[in-house]
C-alpha cells in the first residue's frame, strides 16, 4: 500500500500592502543653556510623577473603568499641571494599559501551545521519532524528568495569566521591565548604580503633548514655530520659571527637522495637529525632540498597475536580503543582489542596519525602474516557542532573530515615500519549490546562486500570478513523443534537444562532412560508383563500406 499523498495547504493570493498611517521625525535640541536643561528636568520629573500616579489609578480600576472615573482622574491632574497636560497624561495611560492588555491576550495562546506540546511529548515513549507535523518523544529519561517540571511551571503561569485577564489586571512598569531587571545585574550590564539610576529616572519622565487641530501651530502645550522656536506650557507649580507670556518657557535651541521638514512646515503653518515628545539620551548627553502626525491612508494601487514594469522578489533571511529582478513574464533579469545586515548589538544598531539594507534595496529598485517589491508575509508566531523545536536552539534563535515585523514596517514606510508598492505573498513552499525549479538552472560558471536567490524568484513569480514551476506539461496532442517527458526546461548546455530528433544516418553523414577526412570522401565516391554501375540490377551494398 502506498502512503497517501501529503495535502498542500491553500495558497493565499498576493495583495498590495497598505501604506503607513503616520510619520515620526526627530531633530536634536542644540545650544541649550543650563537654565533650559534644568527647566526640562524639573518639568519632566514633575509630569512623570503625575503619570505614574495616574497609571496606578487606571490599573486599579481594571474592567470597572468608565468615563466618570476618567473625568475624575483628569480633574485631579489638571489641578497639579494644566488641562492640556492632563489630557496628554490620561491618553498615554490608556494607551499603555491597552497595550499591556493586548500583550496579555497574545501571551495566552503561546502558553497554551507550550503546554499542549510538552504534554504530548511526555505522553510518548522516550526516543520515539516524530513526524513533520507533530514532535516525537524526548531523547532520554533525564530530559523527560526536566520537562515534567517545565510542564508544571507552564501550567502555573497559564493559570495566573488567565486569572489576570478575567480580573482585568495587567502588569506594567513605567520605564520598562528590562531596565528594571537590569538593576539586579549591573555588573553584567556594565553599569554603575548612579548611572543606572540616572537612566531609570530619565526614562520615567513625561514630556509628551498631543496635537490639536485648529490651534496655533498645531499644538498649544509644546509649540514649535515654522522658524524652529520651541516653547513649553509650564505646569502650574512651575509657572514661576516662565520667561515668556502666558506661563510659557522658550528654549534657546532651534529645530528644523531635516527629514520631511517641508511636510512638517506645511502642517504647522496650516495649524494642523502635530504631537511632540522631548527626551534625553543619557549615554550621549543630548536632548532630542520628536514630531509625529497622522494622515489618512491612501488607497493602494491595483496590483496589475504595480506590476506593469516587473517586480523585485525579496527573500528575507537572518543576515541578508536576497533579491532578484523579474520581468513582466516572470523571467529573472540580470544578476541576483544581496543586501547584508548585522543584527548584533543594541536596538539602535539593529534598527540602523535594517534601515541601511532597505535603503540600498529601494535605491536599486529605482535604478531598475521597477515600481513593485514582493516580500513574504512572514509572522513566525507559532514557531517562536521553545517547545515546538525542542533541542534545536540555534534554529529557534535563527527564527527569533529575523526582523520580520520591524522590516515589514520599515519597508512599507520607506517604500511609500519613494512611490514603490510592496506586494505581500504567501510564504508557503517558496524556499522548497524555488530550490527545486530555479536553483540549478540559474547557476553558471561565473555566478553562484543559493537557495535564497532561487526563493526570491519564486516569491516574485507568485506575486505576478505565475506558477513557480518553470514549465507546465503540454497538452497530450502537442507532446513530441508518446510518453511526454517534456515537463522540465532543457539544460542551457544542450541546444536543440527540444527539437525533433533526425535519423541517426543523417547525423552521421553530417559529422563526416564536417570532418572532411579522406576516408569519408572515398566512401562517398565509392557508394555513388557502385550505384551507377549496377543501376540495372537494383541496389547492392558494397562490403567495403561496412568497415567505415
Amino acid at each position: 500500500m502506498t502512503e497517501p499523498k501529503k495535502q498542500l495547504r491553500t495558497i493565499a493570493p498576493p495583495f498590495v500592502a497598505p501604506g503607513p498611517s503616520g510619520v515620526s521625525v526627530r531633530d536634536r535640541l542644540k545650544h541649550l543653556t543650563p537654565e533650559d536643561e534644568k527647566m526640562l528636568r524639573l518639568v519632566g520629573a514633575h509630569l512623570g510623577s503625575l503619570a505614574s500616579r495616574d497609571l496606578k489609578a487606571r490599573c486599579a480600576d481594571g474592567l470597572d473603568h468608565s468615563t466618570e472615573s476618567w473625568a475624575a482622574r483628569k480633574r485631579e491632574l489638571t489641578a497639579a499641571s494644566s488641562s492640556r497636560w492632563a489630557g496628554s497624561i490620561t491618553k498615554a495611560t490608556h494607551d499603555q494599559w491597552a497595550l499591556a492588555r493586548r500583550g496579555q491576550t497574545a501571551h495566552l495562546p503561546s502558553l497554551e501551545a507550550g503546554v499542549r506540546t510538552v504534554a504530548h511529548r511526555l505522553s510518548l515513549p522516550a526516543g520515539e521519532k516524530g513526524t513533520r507535523k507533530t514532535p516525537g518523544g524526548y531523547q532520554s529519561k533525564n530530559e523527560w524528568f526536566q520537562k515534567t517540571r517545565r510542564l508544571h511551571v507552564l501550567e502555573d503561569r497559564l493559570d495566573q495569566v488567565r486569572a489576570d485577564r478575567e480580573a482585568g489586571r495587567v502588569r506594567v512598569v513605567r520605564g520598562g521591565r528590562r531596565l528594571l531587571n537590569t538593576r539586579h545585574n549591573l555588573a553584567e550590564a556594565q553599569l554603575t548604580e548612579p548611572r543606572w539610576r540616572q537612566r531609570w529616572e530619565t526614562t520615567r519622565w513625561f514630556l509628551s503633548a498631543d496635537g490639536e487641530f485648529g490651534k496655533r501651530f498645531g499644538n498649544e502645550t509644546i509649540r514649535i514655530t515654522p522658524e524652529g522656536e520651541v516653547s513649553i506650557k509650564l505646569p502650574a507649580p512651575l509657572a514661576d520659571l516662565a520667561n515668556a507670556k502666558h506661563g510659557r518657557y522658550v528654549l534657546a535651541a532651534r529645530v528644523s527637522f531635516p527629514h520631511r521638514g517641508p511636510e512638517w512646515a506645511d502642517r504647522v503653518e496650516a495649524n494642523r495637529a502635530v504631537a511632540y515628545r522631548i527626551h534625553l539620551d543619557v549615554d550621549r548627553g543630548r536632548w532630542y525632540v520628536d514630531a509625529s502626525w497622522t494622515f489618512p491612508v491612501v488607497p493602494t494601487v491595483p496590483i496589475k498597475t504595480a506590476l506593469a514594469h516587473g517586480v523585485i522578489g525579496v527573500d528575507t533571511n537572518a543576515d541578508h536580503l536576497a533579491a532578484w529582478r523579474l520581468d513582466t513574464h516572470g523571467n529573472p533579469i540580470g544578476q541576483p543582489r544581496r543586501f547584508f545586515y548585522d543584527l548584533s548589538g543594541n536596538a539602535d544598531h539593529r534598527d540602523a542596519q535594517v534601515r541601511h539594507a532597505l535603503t540600498r534595496l529601494l535605491n536599486w529598485a529605482k535604478t531598475c525602474g521597477v515600481a513593485a517589491i514582493a516580500v513574504e508575509n512572514l509572522d513566525f508566531a507559532d514557531s517562536r516557542t521553545r517547545e515546538k523545536h525542542g533541542r534545536k536552539r540555534r534554529f529557534r534563535q535563527l527564527i527569533s532573530g529575523m526582523p520580520t515585523g520591524k522590516l515589514r514596517a520599515r519597508l512599507t514606510s520607506m517604500a511609500d515615500a519613494g512611490g514603490i508598492a510592496i506586494i505581500a505573498v504567501d510564504p508557503a513552499y517558496t524556499t522548497m519549490w524555488g530550490a527545486r525549479h530555479w536553483h540549478k538552472p540559474m547557476a553558471a560558471p561565473r555566478r553562484k546562486t543559493s537557495r535564497h536567490d532561487a526563493a526570491s524568484i519564486a516569491i516574485g513569480r507568485r506575486a505576478q500570478g505565475h506558477p513557480i514551476r518553470r514549465r507546465t506539461t503540454p497538452p497530450r496532442a502537442h507532446q513530441s513523443d508518446v510518453h511526454g517527458h517534456r515537463t522540465v526546461q532543457a539544460d542551457r548546455r544542450a541546444p536543440g534537444c527540444e527539437e525533433t530528433r533526425r535519423p541517426v544516418t543523417d547525423r552521421a553523414h553530417d559529422a563526416r562532412a564536417r570532418t572532411g577526412t579522406q576516408q569519408g570522401t572515398r566512401a562517398t565516391s565509392a557508394s555513388k560508383t557502385v550505384r551507377d554501375a549496377r543501376s540495372d540490377h537494383g541496389w547492392i551494398q558494397d562490403s567495403l563500406l561496412l568497415t567505415d
